[in-house]
């Protein structure tokens, strides 16, 4: 059966009593993850919703996330995952351009969503735990798994809108499930006996499949966190005895930079997504904690894994490794054209986990996959072992003065300064030049540099043309729902040649 639904009824058969999800002191069994996702199935047909009908979840990490997941899944319906955090007008456009019957919103909630619901004449259900379980005690499980197949949507996952309005990404049955089975099998090597550190928010795809989907797979134990801090999630591991983390770039630098000397030495592997992680932080990270960190690459669009640094082969820093299994990918020119060895293009992809289109937009997705293959927007290259490195988003490379800047480059070399504790550089407009390099920087706690020290440092190992002529100390940068830095978001203090 292609319903991703099926992964959670094989694991509650083999291993009933093995704990699939942790809370805190609240410990659910696969068992009884099982049961109550049966019965949530049933409260969805209960509510008319029927094969096909899309249900949006806009719900933190807690186990109704998982449990309502799973029973829309159940129930033949299609999941629309929304960050709690969206305001009524967001809430609104998602449940219209989706539309969704049903949307389910955590209790303590602003009501925000409750009002976008209403807005788009959308039922809605808020959803606190003990009145929750009432509910679900007063239907009878759902036995049978909707039949699907292998191209039905599963899940409309919709992108974070930096070029546009946000877009749903419909991803398949069977494309979740591939992604699923390689990364349970081939990537992390899941077992029954791993515990999974699950602070990636689970309506994001990187924490809905490769934290969630793979350890439900594998039988293996999810530990829960709402809400990312670093004192909580090195507690958690300790408490829990967890053996995988997973993050992006942010959480490994918060973390890297915690004075907690809390014991993690269970820990058998970390996993980096999301956006590039700075060699620095990488190998920061490894001699504190003293686990390897393997970094991939992937999308929304993409289920969402292309390319792993696998455990089995040997593993380069700075690199997002090889493709995945049956996923293939290819560096294009403007022109859609291979590029020559070693040179940047822009990374395409072509597999079972690509995306069946954008919903209800054909001409995006047209634009998006032009030949079958999907254009990624970033820039990579390739080094004669086959191994991929991004050089940075097509949309944020800089041309300064006729001559390309990859901001990546400039950010993993401000990162090798002792004082430097994340680096984000962008592109900023110039009246002479078209665009200037600047640089936002935090510094890590109790370390001093000021922006010209930053500057001179970075000069005097690049190119003249590369370096940040602007920088300036920030405490925060901002970040997205998943913890990636929204460079669209950074502004920058007025500089010369602007204004």
């Amino acid at each position: 059966m292609a319903n991703l639904a099926q992964f959670l009824v094989e694991t509650a058969q083999r291993q009933p009593g093995r704990p699939a999800l942790r809370l805190g002191e609240q410990v659910t069994s696969y068992a009884e993850l099982d049961e109550r996702s049966a019965r949530a199935a049933a409260l969805l047909r209960a509510e008319g919703v029927r094969p096909g009908d899309r249900v949006a979840l806009m719900l933190p990490n807690v186990p109704e996330f998982v449990v309502l997941y799973y029973g829309v899944l159940r129930a033949g319906g299609i999941v629309v995952p929304m960050n709690p955090l969206l305001k009524t007008r967001e809430t609104e456009y998602h449940l219209d351009d989706s539309g969704a019957v049903l949307l389910f919103e955590w209790h303590q909630a602003p009501g925000e969503g409750a009002q976008g619901a209403a807005a788009a004449g959308v039922r809605h259900l808020a959803v606190e735990p003990a009145a929750f379980g009432a509910l679900l005690a007063g239907h009878e499980p759902l036995s049978e798994v909707a039949e699907t197949g292998v191209d039905d949507v599963a899940v409309l996952l919709y992108t974070s809108g930096t070029t546009g309005r946000p877009k749903g990404a419909a991803l398949t049955h069977g494309g979740l499930r591939h992604n699923t089975e390689v990364n349970t099998v081939h990537v992390q090597r899941m077992t029954p006996q791993d515990v999974v550190v699950g602070c990636l928010p689970l309506f994001h795809i990187f924490g809905q499949i490769c934290t969630m989907s793979v350890a439900v797979r594998a039988g293996a134990s999810l530990t829960l966190i709402p809400r990312f801090e670093p004192q909580t999630v090195l507690d958690a591991i300790a408490r829990d005895r967890a053996t995988v983390f997973e993050g992006v770039p942010t959480m490994y630098a918060a973390l890297l930079q915690h004075p907690s000397e809390v014991d993690v030495s269970t820990l058998r592997m970390c996993i980096s997504g999301g956006a590039s992680l700075p060699v620095e932080v990488l190998h920061g990270f490894e001699r504190r904690f003293g686990c390897a960190v393997l970094e991939g690459f992937g999308m929304s669009e993409t289920s969402p894994v292309v390319t792993f640094n696998h455990p089995d082969r040997p593993r380069k820093a700075g690199s997002i490794g090889t493709p995945i299994r049956d996923v293939q990918v290819r560096l294009l020119d403007d022109k859609g054209q291979d590029v020559a060895p070693g040179e940047v293009g822009e990374l395409a992809v072509r597999g079972p986990n690509v995306m069946k289109g954008y919903w209800n937009r054909p001409e995006e997705t047209a634009t998006a996959m032009p030949d079958g293959w999907l254009r990624s927007g970033d820039l990579a290259r390739q080094d004669e072992d086959g191994y991929l490195y991004i050089v940075d988003r097509k949309k944020d490379m800089i041309i300064r003065g006729g001559y390309n800047v990859y901001p990546r480059e400039m950010e993993e070399v401000l990162h090798e300064h002792p004082a430097v504790a994340l680096a984000a550089v962008v592109g900023v407009p110039h009246t002479h030049l078209g665009e200037e390099i600047a640089a936002a920087v935090v510094l890590r706690p109790g370390a001093h540099a000021t922006p010209d020290e930053l500057r001179e440092f970075v000069k005097s190992r690049v190119a003249a043309y590369k370096y940040p002529r602007e920088v300036w100390l920030v405490d925060t940068l901002p970040t997205g729902p998943s913890g990636k830095i929204l460079k669209r978001e950074i502004t920058a203090p007025v500089g010369p040649g602007r204004g």
